[in-house]
């Protein structure tokens, strides 16, 4: 198996309002990505080419009361809006299941346009999973589509996720990752993703917080 950054999570209280923040403080245009019925959520795509960032709110607090998934998320953003995880691409997810006694289960969201993504995962809406640490996709679409390859008009170049900053224990980490080097620096404090950075064009990074 061998896992990659896929998309970072950002949980929000309000899409648009945070849509228009990180316009504005980081030139990353969104787009409405649809929802998720099961979670009672929804959410927002910044496409990135060979991955995107991804802003995802709660729009039905009952509907979310009724999963773990919903529950981190209202928690999350009781007082603001912050990072919620990673998900890493994964090309042999049922390998990744069962080391780590997950679930796969598939997951779909219908876009704005009609359009049906779908996906199987492992460990968004797993207990044991702690939320600082990433879950797993495997997307069930033709590469065309996947929603990094979405049409994105940002005001910086950018060409993709360089890495990202999460503090937590580095041992379980690395356990968590069966061993293997992922671009994700483990750093000391309360546990949770801290940032995200993205390779831009002309060299550098920018880093979203």
């Amino acid at each position: 198996m061998t896992y990659r950054i896929d998309h970072a999570v950002f949980a929000v209280r309000d899409l648009d309002a945070a849509a228009a923040r990180w316009a504005a403080s980081y030139g990353l245009e969104t787009s409405p990505g649809g929802r998720h019925p099961r979670w009672g959520t929804a959410n927002r795509i910044a496409p990135l080419g060979p991955d995107y960032l991804e802003l995802i709110s709660v729009v039905e607090p009952d509907v979310a009361a009724g999963s773990v998934l919903g529950r981190t998320l209202l928690d999350l953003t009781a007082d603001g809006d912050r990072w919620f995880s990673i998900c890493l691409a994964d090309d042999d997810l049922e390998a990744t299941a069962a080391r780590l006694g997950l679930e796969v289960e598939a997951g779909s969201r219908t876009t704005p346009g009609g359009d049906e993504v779908r996906w199987r995962s492992a460990g968004i809406d797993a207990p044991q999973r702690e939320p600082w640490l990433p879950f797993f996709i495997e997307w069930d679409v033709p590469p065309g589509r996947h929603p990094g390859r979405a049409p994105a008009e940002h005001r910086v170049d950018i060409l993709g996720i360089s890495s990202a900053e999460i503090a937590g224990d580095a041992g379980r980490m690395r356990e968590w990752l069966g061993g293997q080097d992922v671009a994700i620096h483990v750093v000391s404090g309360a546990p949770g993703l801290r940032s995200v950075s993205l390779r831009l064009a002309g060299g550098g990074e920018l880093v979203v917080e």
